[in-house]
């Protein structure tokens, strides 16, 4: 089952634009296209994320970068569609039959979910809507997340705690300390990237469906999967409430087991073709 190019809805939203510094620079308007699942009363929207080519990891000058960000490597990724939130707590008690959370909010990010629960949900998904949903690869993340930038962070140069939720305790550069939440926030609060996802710097950080490897060499030039069957370690994007904001970067990757933890939670993709 494919969603129809004319079942896609817009939606408009401000795209900001940052300096080194993490003051705003820039508004403009931003849209986008998605297409609503509804399973009962489930409601989960999938942005139309266009295909492209992206420069995957990060310059070697790049603040707060670490080494297995390397190296720099082109990637090809064909299109799908990316959950426009992470999953929450109703969606995904909804769906499961229970709610793992620590911090507690239907319209808060589920977390304390291992990667293998994660991947049970979107069993679950796609075996109630005939369509294929799955973690994203390493790869489609961090396409999605740079929505076309090459900068540390989708909004530009840094980052501040008005436009994301993570430990804005400890100044790094010329970044100033912000607020410290110590929890999730609702998912959908802080402004979207150009492809009008949302929370892609913070919150929870994600599963992704690869394995972890050290650094970029050998890594797939696709946007598929890199899985090392021999591998417990599953790696993670994104950066979360707990974290500091060069976690938070575009770039940055991290792993661990399949282990939960009240920082960890997940999106869903649909890999699909429209028609």
């Amino acid at each position: 089952m494919c969603p129809q190019l004319e079942n896609l809805e817009n939606f408009k939203f401000d795209l900001i634009t940052t300096n080194q510094t993490g003051e705003i620079i820039s508004r403009t308007d931003g849209s986008a296209r998605y297409f609503l699942e509804e399973i009962g009363p489930i409601r989960l929207k999938m942005v139309e994320i266009p295909g492209g080519v992206f420069t995957m990891g990060s310059p070697e000058n790049e603040e707060g970068r670490y080494n297995y960000e390397s190296p720099q490597h082109q990637v090809t990724v064909p299109p799908f569609f990316m959950g426009k939130y992470q999953i929450t707590q109703e969606q995904y008690q909804v769906l499961m039959g229970e709610n793992p959370s620590r911090f507690p909010g239907r319209k808060r990010p589920v977390e304390r979910v291992t990667w293998i629960e994660a991947g049970k949900f979107c069993e679950q998904l796609s075996k109630k809507t005939g369509k294929n949903y799955t973690l994203p690869s390493e790869a489609q993340w961090e396409y999605a997340c740079r929505a076309g930038t090459i900068t540390p962070f989708h909004f530009g140069g840094s980052i501040n705690t008005d436009l994301a939720n993570y430990n804005g305790n400890y100044t790094q550069g010329s970044v100033t300390k912000g607020e410290w939440r110590q929890q999730t926030t609702e998912v959908g609060i802080f402004p979207p990237n150009a492809f009008g996802l949302y929370d892609m710097h913070g919150n929870v950080c994600e599963w992704c469906l690869d394995t972890w490897h050290r650094n970029y060499q050998g890594a797939p030039n696709d946007g598929s999967p890199w899985i090392d069957e021999s591998s417990q370690y599953k790696v993670i994007r994104g950066g979360s409430w707990i974290n500091l904001n060069r976690i938070c970067r575009c770039a940055s990757r991290d792993f661990n087991f399949d282990y939960y933890n009240d920082h960890y939670g997940f999106r869903v993709v649909c890999n699909v073709q429209l028609w």
